[in-house]
C-alpha cells in the first residue's frame, strides 16, 4: 500500500508539473498535438525512471561513502545529460517521425527541471530504491498526464471561439491555471 501511495502521490496529489510546476516548457512547448504530447511524456517518463536508479546507485554507492555528498548537484546533471543524449539516439534510429517531430523539444529533457527535481527529492525524502523507482514512475505518470490532458484541450481550443485577444498563449495559460485548480483538489487525500 505504501509503494502505491507513493505513486499515487506522484501522479497527481503532487503533480511535478501542474503542483509543483517543474517541467513547465515542455508542458507548455510539446502539448499542442496530442501524439506529440504522448511520445514527450513516454520519453520524459523513461529518462525519469532510468535517471532516479542512477542516481540512487551513484548517491548511495559512490558520494555518500567517498563523502562527497556535495557534488550530488553536478552528478545528476551529467547523469541526467548523458540519459538524454542515449534517448535521443535511440528515438532517431528507432522512429524518425518522431524525432522529427520531437525536434528541439527532445534536447529540452536535459535542462526539464522535473527531472532534476525528482532526482532530488527522491534524496531528500530518503527513498529506498524501489520507493525511488515507484517515485519516478508516479512523476514521469502525472507529467505524460498533464501534457496529454493540455493537448487534448488544447487540440479542442482551436475550433473553439477564443477571443483573438486571447488566442496562443494567453489561453494556453488559462487552462493551465484552471487544470492546477482541478489537480489541487487532491491535496488533501491521504495514501
Amino acid at each position: 500500500m505504501e509503494l502505491f501511495g507513493i505513486f499515487i502521490a506522484a501522479a497527481v496529489i503532487n503533480n511535478f508539473v501542474l503542483i509543483q510546476f517543474l517541467g513547465i516548457c515542455p508542458f507548455v512547448g510539446v502539448s499542442g498535438k496530442l501524439s506529440s504530447a504522448v511520445s514527450m511524456g513516454m520519453a520524459v517518463t523513461f529518462v525519469m525512471t532510468m535517471a532516479s536508479m542512477v542516481t540512487f546507485l551513484i548517491q548511495h554507492y559512490i558520494l555518500i561513502p567517498a563523502g562527497i555528498g556535495f557534488l550530488q548537484t553536478v552528478a545528476f546533471i551529467l547523469v541526467i545529460a548523458s540519459l538524454v543524449q542515449f534517448v535521443e539516439m535511440v528515438i532517431k534510429k528507432v522512429s524518425t517521425g518522431l524525432y522529427r517531430a520531437l525536434g528541439i523539444f527532445l534536447p529540452l529533457i536535459t535542462t526539464n527541471c522535473a527531472i532534476m527535481g525528482l532526482c532530488l527529492f527522491a534524496v531528500m525524502k530518503d527513498y529506498s530504491f524501489i520507493q525511488t523507482l515507484i517515485f519516478a514512475i508516479g512523476a514521469g505518470a502525472g507529467f505524460t498526464l498533464a501534457l496529454v490532458l493540455m493537448a487534448g484541450i488544447r487540440e479542442e481550443l482551436e475550433l473553439a471561439d477564443v477571443p483573438e485577444t486571447l488566442q496562443g498563449a494567453g489561453i494556453t495559460m488559462i487552462v493551465a491555471g484552471i487544470l492546477a485548480l482541478g489537480f489541487m483538489g487532491f491535496a488533501g487525500m491521504k495514501f
